[in-house]
């Protein structure tokens, strides 16, 4: 019997019901000494909490996807499985028209503090997390983020360099304090860049909702926040001038909702971003509830939000993108069957490597085992060809206008 879905349920709240009834039915037909009627009764009753408490168990795993399987549950972890799909990654990136110069300073990205995630001391050798308020010009948005400079950043050898960077995103409901307290991007990528797995990079970190408490599925709504362009041009856009970022060699990464945005902004914006990462996302819009009316009965917004019908009706875009998912997640169809279904429709010149993970779940413990080949794998795709490349004179005189972190 599966770990997930109702039989296991049913059978327990069955037996949640049946063990009391037994237990006060047969607490004075017991038969025997004192000390074996004792013992049962005892029994009885600890049989009856281990059942309720199993039950409850089961209900927030069912709900959270802590464990997807037997084996998962007692530690028992098996290999993920990865499979390509669509173009080999050099037809990919050579399809690519990345922005190779900085724009003009309209969405800005103001310095607000210091995090105190490392102190100035260890700036050089472990990195700064930064918070920041970004105003976008287009959008009309404002949002704050946190945003993580690399050791490198602050060492005079890299002092006219500029980085590649990656924009980080929740699910919904989701606080960017995860990304930093929970899922640590920060030491993660520092983790990598040590060990010689990953090349030093700029993250930016924040919420996918932008406007909250909507839940804006990452979408330009008609008449409402204009959510994809906050998140596409006016970050991207204000952290090119703020900090050293190289234009053009953006990654973007989010899980759950997140992961939706990140592989969608990819789709929609292969200029912009040079891989995009969905740690168990899904594939279309989730239109109504939290979200509310996103489309406004426009079919053709509708399928631009659905990146299933977009390949289907669409020509491949030249991206790269990494989707995981757990074999067993499976919510209202946006689960394993729904990704798989996703990439058998890639085409050249897209490419999409899938990981499957067989007893993980849609839940932090599997997206941190996921995090290091998942970030390994943007940062050879944000750094390909002119990635971190010195810094000409007229980009460093653009950047100069704008604030520079502490």
């Amino acid at each position: 019997m599966s770990l997930l879905g109702t039989p296991l349920v049913v059978v327990l709240a069955l037996a949640a019901i049946l063990v009391p009834l037994v237990t006060v039915w047969s607490w004075n037909r017991l038969r025997g000494s004192r000390v074996a009627r004792h013992s049962t009764r005892l029994g009885l009753l600890l049989v009856g909490q281990l059942v309720t408490v199993a039950l409850v168990g089961v209900l927030a795993n069912d709900y959270g996807q802590f464990y997807t399987s037997w084996s998962g549950l007692f530690g028992q972890t098996a290999r993920p499985t990865v499979t390509t799909f669509g173009a080999k990654a050099s037809a990919a990136m050579s399809s690519r028209h990345p922005q190779a110069t900085l724009g003009p300073a309209t969405s800005r990205m103001q310095v607000t503090g210091n995090t105190g995630w490392n102190t100035p001391a260890q700036w050089d050798a472990g990195g700064k997390v930064v918070a920041v308020q970004i105003t976008g010009f287009h959008s009309k948005l404002a949002a704050p983020a946190d945003v993580y400079l690399p050791p490198q950043y602050f060492q005079s050898a890299y002092a006219h360099q500029r980085f590649p960077a990656v924009e980080v995103m929740t699910g919904y409901p989701g606080s960017a304090l995860n990304l930093i307290s929970r899922m640590n991007y920060p030491q993660a990528a520092l983790d990598l860049v040590r060990a010689g797995k990953a090349k030093p990079m700029i993250y930016v970190m924040l919420s996918s909702t932008v406007a909250p408490p909507r839940d804006t599925e990452c979408t330009d709504v008609p008449g409402g926040p204009q959510a994809e362009t906050f998140l596409s041009t006016d970050l991207t856009e204000a952290a090119q001038h703020a900090f050293r970022v190289q234009p053009g060699h953006w990654g973007v990464i989010g899980d759950s909702t997140g992961g939706y945005c990140a592989a969608k902004l990819t789709m929609l914006h292969p200029g912009i971003y040079a891989g995009g990462v969905s740690l168990s996302g899904y594939y279309h819009a989730l239109d109504g509830g939290t979200a509310g009316d996103l489309f406004h009965g426009s079919s053709a917004l509708q399928h631009a939000s659905d990146l299933r019908w977009r390949l289907g009706h669409h020509v491949a875009p030249p991206v790269s993108l990494f989707v995981t998912i757990g074999r067993a997640e499976d919510s209202d169809g946006q689960g394993f069957g729904a990704t798989m279904q996703f990439v058998r429709m890639v085409r050249q010149p897209m490419q999409v490597t899938l990981l499957v993970e067989q007893n993980g779940g849609h839940n932090f413990t599997t997206w941190d085992r996921e995090l290091p080949r998942v970030l390994s794998w943007l940062s050879a795709k944000a750094n390909t060809s002119t990635a971190a490349t010195t810094s000409s004179t007229s980009l460093v005189a653009a950047a100069a206008k704008e604030v520079a972190p502490g």
